[in-house]
C-alpha cells in the first residue's frame, strides 16, 4: 500500500542539520492521507457546491456524491441502510456524544463501558447516565468474566454496552461479536467504537436479526488514511426519531412554523448546518481504497509486522512492554506501548524525533484510567501526579510510548526506530532537552524549528 499513500517521501530536518526521510510510526493518532482520498477531493473540488438545496448542476452533482459516500460507508461496514443510518459528523467523539443524547436517559440508567477505553467512549456516558465500568485483567485485556456479572446485575436497567473495538493503548481486539450476543440476550443495545479497529481490520456489522448483530458502530476518517476530518455515527434508524437532534438548524427540518417544528427524516435529522461534504468524501474514497485491497490483505501484513516489531524491540537493553508482549498472540492490531527503564517516556519520544526522524507519541494516549493500571501506579502516585498535573506542571506526568504502524509501514521503518532505541538506551543522543512543564514534553535547547521551508501561508 506504499504508492498509495501521500508523503512517505518527503525529508524532514534533524536536529545535526541533515534531513532524512520520515517515518510514521503514529498512525493510531492519526494516519497519513491515502492518494485515493486526495485524487478523489482533486476530482471533485471544482465542482463542489452546497447539497440539499440547490437547483444548479454542482448542487446536484455535490448531493448525489454526498449520498453515495454514504452508501459506500454502509458497505465498509456491511450495515443494511433500509433499516439504519450513516450519519456525518465531525469526528467520532463527536458521533458518540450524539448517541449519548439521542437514548433514553435518566438516574436509573446504566451504561456499561471498560476500564479500557478512549476517553471519547466514556465521559460522553457520564453526563447522562449512570456509567458502569468493566474491569480489566493485569495483562490489560478484558476481564468478560467481570463484564458478565455486571451484565447481568444491571440488565433491567441497562441502556447500552459501550465497548471499543481495539484498544487505543495496547493494542487488543476485543470479541464484540461475542459480546454482542451477550448484550442482547440481556435484552439491551451495543456500540462498538471502532476507531482503531476499521484501519487494521474488517468490519461486520452482521444483519440486524443476527444474535452478534452490533447496533452502533463509529469510524474516524482522520485514522483510516482520510484528511479533511469526519467521524460516522451509523445505527438503525429507530434509535434516533423520537426525540430531538441534538444540535438543530439548517437541514434538521422539514416545515417550521411560528410554534411547531416538524423534524426532517434521517439522516437529515441529525445533521445540522452544511455538512463537511470534502470530509465524507474523502472517506468514502479511502475505504473503497481499503477494500478494493481488501482488509485481509491489509490484516495479514500487519499481523507479519507486529511479530518483527515484537521480537526486535526485546533487544533494547531495559525495554519494557505493556500489555501483551508475545508475538504469536494474535489478538491484536499494530500498537505496541512500550518505555524504556530509566528514560522518562515523554524524552524518549523527544529524541526519537529530533535525532531519529521518527514519529511516535507518548503520554497516557486519552486513557488516563487504563495507562495508570498498565503502568501499576499507586493511588498515592496517582494523586501526587494529578495535583501537579492540576498546577500546571506536566513535568512528572506518567505515561508509555506508543508505536502504532499503518497498512503501509515495513521492516525498515522498525529497523530505523531499533536502532534510535539502543541508542537513547544507551545514553547515546547529542541534544540537551529540556521539559516544557505547562506540556511536560521535551525540546532540544536553543533549536529553532525551520518549520518555515517546509509549509507556511502566502500573506
Amino acid at each position: 500500500m506504499r504508492d498509495r499513500i501521500l508523503g512517505l517521501d518527503r525529508e524532514t530536518p534533524l536536529l545535526d542539520g541533515s534531513t532524512v526521510t520520515y517515518v510514521n510510526l503514529d498512525n493510531g493518532a492519526s494516519s497519513p492521507p491515502m492518494i485515493d482520498s486526495v485524487n478523489a477531493l482533486n476530482d471533485f473540488m471544482p465542482y463542489y457546491s452546497s447539497v440539499h438545496r440547490g437547483t444548479g448542476f454542482k448542487s446536484r452533482l455535490s448531493t448525489r456524491i454526498f449520498d453515495e459516500a454514504r452508501e459506500i460507508i454502509a458497505q465498509f461496514v456491511k450495515a443494511d441502510l433500509t433499516s439504519n443510518t450513516v450519519i456525518f459528523g465531525k469526528n467520532a467523539s463527536e458521533a458518540i456524544n450524539k448517541l449519548a443524547h439521542s437514548l433514553p436517559s435518566g438516574d436509573d440508567c446504566v451504561v456499561i463501558t471498560t476500564r479500557m477505553e478512549h476517553h471519547s467512549n466514556d465521559l460522553p456516558w457520564r453526563d447522562h447516565f449512570k456509567v458502569v465500568y468493566a474491569d480489566i485483567l493485569p495483562d490489560g485485556r478484558l476481564d468478560e468474566d467481570d463484564f458478565d456479572r455486571k451484565l447481568a446485575k444491571h440488565k433491567d436497567n441497562l441502556v447500552l454496552v459501550a465497548i471499543t473495538g481495539a484498544a487505543n493503548v495496547t493494542g487488543y481486539i476485543q470479541p464484540i461479536h461475542r459480546l454482542a450476543r451477550k448484550v442482547h440476550e440481556a435484552g439491551s443495545l451495543i456500540l462498538v467504537d471502532a476507531a482503531q479497529l476499521a484501519p487494521h481490520r474488517e468490519i461486520d456489522m452482521k444483519p440486524d436479526d443476527d444474535p452478534e448483530h452490533l447496533d452502533f458502530i463509529v469510524l474516524a476518517g482522520h485514522k483510516m488514511y482520510a484528511p479533511y476530518g469526519t467521524g460516522v455515527l451509523i445505527g438503525p434508524k429507530h434509535a434516533f426519531l423520537n426525540h430531538s437532534p441534538d444540535y438543530s438548524g439548517g437541514g434538521t427540518v422539514s416545515v417550521v412554523t411560528s410554534n411547531k417544528v416538524y423534524w426532517a427524516g434521517l439522516p437529515d435529522k441529525e445533521e445540522a448546518g452544511s455538512p463537511n461534504v470534502a470530509g465524507a468524501i474523502a472517506l468514502a474514497a479511502s475505504a473503497l481504497a481499503l477494500m478494493n485491497y481488501t482488509m485481509k490483505r491489509v490484516e495479514e501484513h500487519e499481523v507479519i509486522l507486529t511479530k518483527y516489531a515484537l521480537n526486535r524491540l526485546k533487544e533494547v537493553p531495559g525495554m519494557i512492554i505493556y500489555g501483551e508482549s508475545d508475538p504469536d498472540k494474535l489478538d491484536r492490531v499494530g500498537v505496541i506501548p512500550f518505555n524504556i527503564k530509566g528514560v522518562l517516556h515523554s524524552l524518549l519520544a523527544a529524541v526519537l524525533g529530533y535525532e531519529g526522524g521518527i514519529g511516535v507519541r507518548s503520554g497516557c494516549f486519552c486513557a488516563h484510567p487504563y495507562v495508570v493500571s498498565l503502568l501499576s501506579l499507586s493511588d498515592m502516585e496517582t494523586e501526587s501526579w494529578k495535583d501537579e498535573f492540576l498546577a500546571g506542571d506536566k513535568s512528572n506526568m506518567p505515561g508509555m510510548v506508543r508505536m502504532s504502524l499503518g497498512c503501509y509501514s515495513t521492516k525498515e521503518d522498525v529497523d530505523r526506530l531499533i536502532v534510535m532505541l539502543k541508542k537513547v538506551a544507551a545514553g547515546d543522543y547529542a541534544g540537551k532537552y529540556e521539559v516544557v512543564k505547562s506540556t511536560g514534553e521535551y525540546a532540544p535547547s536553543g533549536y529553532l524549528e525551520p518549520f518555515g521551508q517546509y509549509f507556511k501561508f502566502n500573506r
